[in-house]
């Protein structure tokens, strides 16, 4: 009987249903969509951080991301690499051997990293062949070509042709010295790598630096990258306590945490604008409500109890805001599904992307049904709730009282 008389006082009343299904749908679309834009932005940046350099899975000597020294470095790689690659769910694996060393250009001196990594693998597993800006990519037989960070090259006035001297510490404390001509120059856009990075092809850099069969990481980049921590602690048993497996959810851990904190922010921006749009809906619903109390004080005079009529009155409640629910949340989440595929590209603007490590332009939303249905209850609790004290308050009227006001 209440659903019947609330879908006919619904019909009845078409300009206010109307105008209480426009604000509950346009009001969930944009928290979905919003949601779905916040998720999309943050997973980007940190899929770009990612691959960018530091790589899914990092695995190093057992005590080397505490104390980075030659004393915990990977020692026997070619066996660590058999392991590791017998994992089905092991897409790409590749050694890095990095030694910090001193560069120098005529008088000019600056201190940086100098890593040995495998030209092709490493294409794979990070974007340093995407950012190249001038010259050429490393190739695998490459000797003494160098592949240097853009800001690195500025500091030493070099550029594509020039010779870079450098003086470092082999992998056995030995003296390392040679000279190194410009191949390429690379662009991340993140300052302090671009600052202080170089690499070498690693069978020259292992000469060099007698570090055969040596690295300071093997960076491994599983199939599913959703799987990454899984999968590191997976290997992490696999390969035995001398080595140190660590997912991208470790090592930059930091980054993770500033991105959950900017997340914070996020939804307490978006609560304060549902906070006014839920007053809004209360004081539209309040009116409503005070334009229907001769109707509740003639249906008080002919025997409903004040509870019947708050039900009534929340079954029109509830019918309308799940219906404006359920349609804001579908246009809500079809705007972020075609997002999701078709990311919004702000054509122009590449540099200033770069500047904050984004290697692309175009940011994508997450469309993740879980988070879309948690958008749309909260809406519908929020829209049920605005009505509560309107209704509430109205129904303390007498009957005499109710069906005299004007």
């Amino acid at each position: 009987m209440f659903f019947e008389l609330a879908l006919r006082n619904v019909q009845v009343n078409r300009k206010r249903s109307v105008i209480t299904l426009l604000l509950g749908t346009l009001s969930t679309a944009l928290l979905v969509f919003s949601s779905a834009w916040m998720d999309g932005s943050h997973q980007q940046m940190l899929k770009s951080a990612v691959e960018n350099y530091s790589g899914y899975i990092q695995i190093t000597g057992e005590d080397f991301r505490e104390n980075p020294s030659f004393e915990h470095l990977i020692f026997d790689l070619d066996s660590l690499q058999e392991m590791v690659a017998e994992d089905n769910e092991v897409d790409v694996l590749t050694p890095r051997f990095e030694s910090f060393v001193l560069y120098s250009v005529g008088e000019k001196g600056v201190g940086g990293m100098l890593t040995g990594i495998d030209p092709e693998k490493e294409s794979m597993v990070s974007r340093l062949h995407a950012s190249l800006k001038e010259g050429e990519y490393l190739s695998r037989g490459d000797t003494n070509q160098l592949y240097i960070g853009n800001e690195l090259a500025h500091r030493l006035h070099v550029t594509i042709g020039d010779e870079v001297a450098f003086v470092g510490s082999g992998a056995d404390y030995s003296f390392a010295a040679d000279m190194l001509i410009v191949k390429g120059i690379f662009q991340t856009g993140l300052f302090e790598f671009d600052a202080s990075s170089a690499f070498l092809a690693k069978p020259y850099f292992d000469m060099i630096m007698a570090a055969d069969n040596m690295a300071t990481h093997v960076i491994v980049l599983p199939k599913n990258t959703a799987q990454a921590d899984a999968l590191a602690g997976k290997l992490g048993e696999e390969i035995g306590a001398e080595y140190q497996c660590a997912s991208w959810l470790q090592t930059m851990a930091p980054l993770v945490k500033s991105m959950k904190l900017d997340s914070v922010f996020g939804y307490i921006t978006l609560a304060i604008i549902f906070t006014v749009i839920f007053f809004v809906v209360m004081i539209y619903t309040l009116l409503a409500v005070f334009a229907r109390i001769r109707e509740i004080g003639i249906m008080r005079a002919v025997g409903t109890t004040p509870r019947q009529i708050v039900t009534l009155l929340l079954f029109e409640s509830s019918m309308l805001g799940f219906i404006s629910v359920c349609v804001g949340g579908l246009i809500g989440a079809a705007f972020a599904w075609y997002f999701s595929l078709h990311p919004m590209v702000f054509a122009g603007m590449e540099e200033q992307f770069k500047q904050y490590g984004l290697a692309v332009s175009a940011i994508p939303t997450a469309f993740e049904p879980v988070t879309i249905l948690r958008d749309m209850l909260v809406m519908f609790v929020l829209l049920l709730l605005s009505t509560l004290y309107p209704i509430l308050h109205v129904n303390r009227y007498q009957p005499i009282e109710a069906i005299h006001h004007v």
